[in-house]
């Protein structure tokens, strides 16, 4: 009975291995491309690689090529499939198949997405015969072979170029010298004289001279200077042994003059990178660093191309994948570099700001804040010690002050007489003041509005505007109270955004918005109190009386198209009224000094008392606003810091009189 029980068990044993299917190519080939998404590499490789294949590459070589080209390369996301035959499987009687699969992958350089056949063996190892794959190096690479070499090339796309209206550089791809030595032809008695010029160590320069790879008969470059140098590089070259070529630099032709709203460009931060690093940047870059630079980054940089490429033994070049570089946008602004150029001439290194602006068209012709640095030094490297100079400089030059709201002290009251006059005020209603303090009443404290001129006893608004009354501005506001005052500051964009390119501080009626008491009404009337204004809003704000009303949005990018941004702010005949008031200040009031010939100068001065609290002394900054009446065509801004004592406002009357003459 035993007997026939294992017979019975032999016998079926038998039937099922002969019941069992064959091995299939296809379901090896999907259990391999299993691996190979997964990147096992070395599984691949003993399990089921064709002993062809194993003959003909080591498994190192397999494995960390492999490795190697994914990392190289950027790959990532592979994603390998078999794609079904049509025909029928009949594999059973052959030695070879071949199989189709797609392989895709994104690297560096883009998506590779192709197609090939597989050839499978059949193979018997150790009494079991399976399916093995013949490898070659195409499953890497589309046609890669054995001995190509993989090349990943960089093609850094061109920085794009700013430009003024009038086609003028601003900012171009142009040229620095490289100043440097030839060791053979440079005495050591001049290292330290071409130390102080180069302002480097003797110790970085001997170092630089000392490079392995340093041969006597051989230029070494030390550092890049600015071409705006050019005297002190005549001098460096005079020095035997000192070469000073040009090479590519990035290049500011105008310099201080537009130094902080053009910006610079400079070697992007392990902190910025990190943020930057998914937009393609990289550790060798650079990046802009402030001003149009910075504000434009994006269209300015473009996309560097990048390109995966196979070389072949005969000197054929195969394209595995590429990226076509696109070059940075070319930026043309409204500015007129001439004039921001003799603009920022005629301040003479004052610390303040400027604008002028087309009110016709909001147009910004000129923005700048002085001092100023020269922005090719930061470009190719600023030394330690001219750095501390301009950080240590009390007029702070790194400091962009058109930016900054300051107080608007009396130009302020140009925009406090269109409020008066929208709100139905009565320009020539007459305020008997005398003296030359007031107060409401006692309640006051010691607190008094003064003027300067303090022989007007019968003021109306043409008089308060020629001779700058503050006291009759200070009772004007307080009869029109606080809620129609700010309602009427909120319509000329206090307490909002200037609609601009380039970010300004908001103009504001006061720190919170709110005016909470007769003596801050008063002080707010005539730009004091909290009230603060950027020097760009300030001039954009005298265009509504220009223009009768309408306030156009400040335009920074040529070509941008003209938009208004605040409308019905004056009537034509309150305009009108507010003309021939702005003409006086300058033909019978404080502006006397801005008459220049053959020009209508009209405007209004201001002088703004900073301080930390009421009843202390503080500083004064002076402004003036002004433009030609024969030749409305632009409205200038300025305003000079730390007047008090030095001539107040007239300082930037007479520096924008000798601008109108210069200009």
């Amino acid at each position: 009975m035993k007997k026939i029980m294992f017979l019975l068990i032999t016998a079926a044993a038998f039937l099922l291995v002969s019941c069992q299917e064959k091995p299939q190519p296809d379901d090896r080939l999907k259990e391999y491309i299993g691996l190979w998404n997964k990147q096992n590499f070395e599984k691949m490789y003993d399990d089921y690689l064709a002993t062809t294949s194993t003959e003909t590459y080591m498994e190192e070589d397999f494995t960390d090529r492999y490795k190697n080209l994914y990392d190289d390369l950027g790959v990532k996301n592979v994603k390998v499939s078999y794609k079904e035959p049509k025909d029928e499987k009949e594999w059973d009687d052959k030695k070879k198949v071949k199989l189709p699969i797609r392989i895709q992958m994104d690297t560096v350089a883009g998506k590779i997405d192709y197609e090939k056949k597989v050839t499978l063996t059949r193979e018997e190892r150790e009494e079991t015969e399976d399916w093995f794959v013949e490898w070659n190096p195409s499953f890497i690479l589309p046609n890669l072979q054995q001995g190509d070499k993989v090349r990943l090339v960089n093609d850094p796309a061109i920085r794009g170029e700013i430009y003024d209206r009038n086609d003028l550089p601003l900012a171009i791809n142009g040229e620095s010298y490289e100043v440097g030595v030839v060791p053979q032809e440079f005495n050591p008695d001049d290292l330290g004289k071409l130390s102080q010029l180069l302002e480097l160590t003797p110790e970085y320069i001997e170092k630089q001279m000392n490079q392995p790879w340093v041969k006597p008969d051989l230029f070494v470059p030390l550092k890049k200077v600015p071409l705006t140098q050019q005297k002190k590089a005549q001098e460096m070259v005079s020095i035997p042994g000192v070469r000073a070529p040009k090479t590519e630099a990035r290049e500011y032709p105008f310099a201080e003059a537009t130094a902080h709203l053009i910006g610079h460009t400079g070697t992007i931060t392990a902190e910025k990178l990190e943020k930057l690093k998914d937009k393609g940047y990289t550790k060798a870059d650079r990046i802009g660093i402030r001003g149009v630079e910075q504000l434009y980054e994006e269209k300015l940089r473009g996309k560097n191309g990048i390109g995966i490429y196979i070389a072949k033994g005969n000197g054929d070049v195969v394209t595995a994948a590429e990226i076509p570089k696109k070059d940075g946008e070319t930026i043309k602004l409204t500015i007129d570099a001439e004039m921001q150029k003799t603009l920022y001439g005629q301040m003479k290194g004052e610390a303040g700001a400027a604008s002028i602006i087309n009110p016709a068209t909001g147009e910004v012709l000129s923005l700048l804040s002085s001092p100023s640095f020269d922005p090719n030094e930061f470009e190719l490297g600023i030394s330690s010690k001219n750095y501390k100079q301009l950080d240590d400089n009390p007029k702070k030059p790194l400091l962009n002050r058109f930016t900054i709201a300051y107080a608007p002290g009396s130009t302020m009251k140009a925009i406090t007489s269109s409020v008066l006059l929208k709100n139905g005020f009565d320009p020539e209603k007459v305020y008997r003041i005398s003296g030359k303090q007031w107060q409401k009443d006692a309640s006051w404290g010691n607190y008094k509005v003064t003027r300067v001129n303090e022989h007007d006893e019968t003021v109306d608004l043409e008089s308060a505007i020629k001779l700058s009354d503050n006291i009759y501005f200070a009772q004007a506001a307080l009869e029109l109270g606080a809620d129609k005052f700010i309602s009427g500051l909120k319509e000329f964009g206090f307490g909002e955004e200037l609609p601009f390119n380039y970010p300004l501080t908001p103009s504001q009626v006061s720190n919170d918005g709110k005016i909470k008491s007769d003596i801050q009404l008063a002080d707010s009337s005539f730009g004091q109190g909290e009230v603060l204004m950027s020097v760009l809003h300030l001039a954009s704000s005298y265009s509504v009386i220009v223009n009768e009303g309408t306030m156009m949005e400040p335009v920074l990018l040529f070509g941008e198209k003209e938009k208004e941004w605040k409308t019905d702010l004056l009537s034509k005949e309150d305009a009108q009224l507010l003309k021939k008031n702005l003409r006086k200040v300058v033909t019978e009031g404080t502006a006397k000094k801005a008459a220049v010939e053959g020009m209508e100068i009209a405007g209004k001065t201001g002088t703004a008392e900073i301080k930390s609290k009421q009843g202390t002394t503080g500083t004064e900054n002076g402004s003036f606003v002004s433009y030609d009446q024969k030749d409305p065509a632009m409205v200038v801004a300025m305003l000079v810091e730390n007047v008090h004592n030095r001539g107040g406002s007239n300082i930037p009357v007479e520096m924008t009189r000798k601008f109108y003459e210069n200009w």
